[in-house]
């Protein structure tokens, strides 16, 4: 007997089952026969959600960048984490668990044959995570950590500039290139904030922990 699902119910079985055929197989071996097996509907109803395999794909994507953003302004809107410890916290929120799917679909954008699948993921991480980092900054700003002008705009182009060259898909660093980057990167932060010297060394901790969690 077949089984009728809320529309918002259907959407997402979609996705999920996308999600996890583009994983196994890859984004360009999977095709939309595959999907409609993996879920058990007809073309027909396939067709109703979604225009083609790359809609899909677009799909999942804001899925992805909607909850990291999301877990974002959770921890944005928390009084009881100081503008630091928040910002700690959001990068620390944006990173993929090793082995999650999540991680998987970033191996797919990371697919030359995807390029056009990643930038849209960079663009649309900068503009769902740039209005939430615009917020701590500017409570920042408030609490005279910060003296930039333009903290909104700031956090943008570092995010922007982050997004790029921190990107393993896109720059294969040594380790030593990729720590004296990420140093660089620091600083930056500090100057382009008007933050106190040391004010941002915790992410080069950060940094320096998950490298040794990857070595290792």
């Amino acid at each position: 007997m077949r089984t009728i699902k809320a529309p918002e119910e259907r959407r997402q079985e979609i996705l999920d089952r996308a999600e996890d055929l583009f994983t196994a197989k890859g984004y360009g071996k999977t095709t939309i026969i595959d999907i409609l097996e993996a879920v058990g509907i007809a073309k027909g109803t396939f067709y109703y959600y979604f225009k083609s395999k790359e809609e899909v794909m677009d799909a999942i994507i804001m899925r992805i960048v909607e909850a990291d953003a999301a877990a974002a302004r959770r921890i944005a809107a928390d009084p009881g984490i100081p503008v630091l410890g928040k910002l700690l916290q959001i990068l620390m929120a944006q990173s993929a668990a090793s082995g999650s799917n999540k991680e998987r679909m970033i191996e797919q954008f990371h697919q030359l044959e995807n390029a056009e699948m990643h930038q849209k993921s960079l663009v649309q991480s900068i503009l769902h995570l740039g209005p939430v980092l615009g917020d701590v900054a500017e409570q920042g700003v408030r609490e005279g950590l910060f003296r930039t002008e333009y903290p909104r705009e700031t956090v943008e182009l570092l995010l922007a500039s982050a997004q790029v060259i921190f990107d393993e898909g896109l720059f294969r660093w040594q380790p030593e290139e990729a720590q004296r980057r990420a140093a660089a990167f620091v600083r930056m932060i500090e100057h382009a904030l008007v933050a106190e010297r040391g004010s941002f060394d915790f992410m080069l901790e950060r940094l320096a922990g998950s490298s040794e969690e990857t070595d290792g």
